[in-house]
């Protein structure tokens, strides 16, 4: 149904209604927009700190579910009018990021031109609420005002960046971000729309953002359908996925980071330099960043059935060998050999540790405790009962 409607006859019993059974069947189902990011009706935030890639991940999204197209590996399931408004930037900022974006990914500027709007803070003062003397106040005019515009363009996604331009209330005062978080939730649903904040996250120290270390009070998280932590590639990540240029990518989980899935097993996107043919004989164009996914990449790449046999040979021929990768009989070393990979090479090293792991889970190669030279239990490798063959099928 749309806003408004209800399910079944209304019953007055005062502040509240009496439940009135619907066919299941007949029962509306969540409406999803683009993944479990955007729902119409309902709020949600992505946190992350600053310079990971938020604003930018933001427009590809919205540029998405207004072409339609699938950009980031997500389809939507519905297509039309979106909004998105900075409130930092100037309007000539948002507008080249979007004319980047939509040449990287050739959109066709007519799709933009009737399904996306845009506005700036620099322009339109978007303030919904406000500190006084009695506490967070809403700005009703302002309100209708933002309803207004989602009715007009009929807005199926509307995202405001940050959150903290959306309001003057005090940040760490839980009943008044509460106030404004009720607040986008409601115009949320009775719009029918989708609201996405984009919200900054507390100074981590070199730690993963999770979605507790949102910048000041809990409420708004509370209050939120869909939240989502955004953190850049760290250093032992790059190492393992061979990346040079780490603050060009960044992760995306829902809910907590610690409760996420593996490294190779995340939401991964790539920060791509778009340039603008804006430039002249003496000076270049315009770059922008754009996001686009990316892949973790895959340790077996180039890696056959041929060189797990091989393997199985040499460590069934030789050794014995140990698991762990400081020992000098590391099992390591034969794959590093067979393969032709420098295992002195701390990236290369990691790759091999995975593949390792990998052929010890699928049977190619086994784990077996022992004693050493020195009458001490270790952990050692030979080669698995498993064939080649049935591995790689």
């Amino acid at each position: 149904p749309e806003t408004g409607e209800v399910l079944g006859e209304s019953i007055d019993d005062g502040l509240a209604s009496r439940f009135v059974w619907v066919d299941p069947a007949k029962f509306p189902r969540r409406r999803f927009l683009y993944g479990t990011s955007y729902i119409r009706k309902f709020l949600s935030v992505d946190v992350a700190p600053g310079g990971v890639g938020k604003s930018s991940l933001a427009l590809v999204e919205l540029l998405a579910i207004a072409s339609g197209k699938d950009l980031l590996g997500i389809t939507p399931t519905e297509t039309g009018a979106v909004w998105y408004h900075n409130g930092e930037d100037p309007l000539e900022e948002v507008d080249r990021r979007i004319i980047g974006a939509a040449l990287h990914f050739e959109i066709e500027p007519a799709v933009l031109e009737t399904r996306l709007f845009r506005s700036s803070g620099r322009d339109t003062h978007l303030v919904i609420a406000e500190q006084q003397r009695e506490g967070a106040v809403i700005l009703k005019p302002n309100v209708q005002a933002v309803i207004d515009t989602i009715r007009q363009h009929n807005i199926l996604v509307a995202r405001f960046d940050p959150f903290v331009s959306t309001h003057m209330v005090t940040e760490n005062d839980n009943n008044a971000i509460a106030a404004v978080a009720r607040e986008w939730a409601q115009i949320a649903d009775i719009t029918g729309a989708s609201i996405a904040l984009t919200h900054h996250s507390r100074k981590s120290n070199g730690n993963q953002t999770t979605i507790e270390d949102a910048r000041g009070a809990v409420a708004l998280i509370d209050a939120s359908r869909s939240v989502r932590a955004l953190n850049s590639m760290s250093e032992d990540e790059a190492a393992k996925a061979g990346v040079t240029t780490r603050r060009a990518y960044f992760r995306v989980d829902q809910g907590k980071v610690s409760m996420g899935p593996p490294a190779d097993k995340a939401e991964w996107y790539h920060i791509a330099s778009v340039q603008l043919p804006n430039g002249d004989a003496f000076e270049q164009g315009d770059s922008v960043g754009v996001v686009e996914p990316w892949e973790w990449p895959d340790p077996f790449d180039g890696i056959t059935p041929q060189h797990a046999q091989h393997v199985q040979i040499a460590v069934a021929t030789g050794g014995p060998y140990r698991f762990d990768p400081q020992a000098s009989a590391w099992v390591g070393k034969v794959v590093a050999k067979v393969l032709e990979l420098d295992p002195t090479d701390k990236q290369v090293r990691d790759k091999i540790k995975r593949l390792v792991s990998t052929w010890i889970k699928s049977g190619v190669l086994e784990t077996y405790a022992d004693m050493d030279e020195r009458r001490r239990e270790r952990t050692f490798v030979r080669a698995g009962r498993v064939s080649f063959d049935a591995a790689a099928a």
